[in-house]
């Protein structure tokens, strides 16, 4: 019982998602067995929802890290959650505002840049945001 409630108020602290629950509890040093029933009495009690935590996670680290589509799909994938989990943290993000994201992303890149050729430039510019997990055709129509 002990472990429930200290599991709880890893919940109550921030969003989690049954992975991150599972990975905690195996630190704590709980048997397996105890572990899938913890993870259960979270589920049912409403502490850990899988869709929540995606469209929390998506909308923060697009907001807050500037993160694209594919960076944020592959980290939700790492935390193994469904398909129908990811589409609906991924709803999360606006068209408009994730284009605008980009550009401001661009934008901010090409002022400290100092190289002069301007292939090179966009080359590094693409790299640096296919890197955060922007899409390489939507990268490209927006540096040409």
């Amino acid at each position: 019982m002990q472990t429930l409630e200290r599991a709880k108020k890893y919940c109550v602290y921030q969003e989690r998602c049954q992975e991150d629950m599972r990975d905690r509890l195996r630190i704590w040093g709980i048997r397996s067995a105890d572990i899938e029933s913890t993870i259960a009495d979270l589920i049912t009690t409403g502490f850990i929802n899988e869709e929540r935590f995606a469209r929390i996670y998506c909308g923060s680290k697009f907001r807050q890290k500037k993160w694209g589509r594919i960076k944020i799909t592959m980290e939700l994938k790492k935390r193994q959650l469904s398909e129908y989990c990811i589409n609906a943290g991924l709803s999360e993000i606006e068209e408009d505002d994730y284009v605008q994201m980009l550009e401001t992303i661009i934008e901010n890149k090409k002022e400290p840049n100092k190289t002069k050729n301007i292939f090179v430039k966009n080359k590094q510019i693409a790299a640096y945001c296919i890197g955060k997990g922007y899409e390489p055709e939507l990268v490209w129509s927006l540096l040409r």
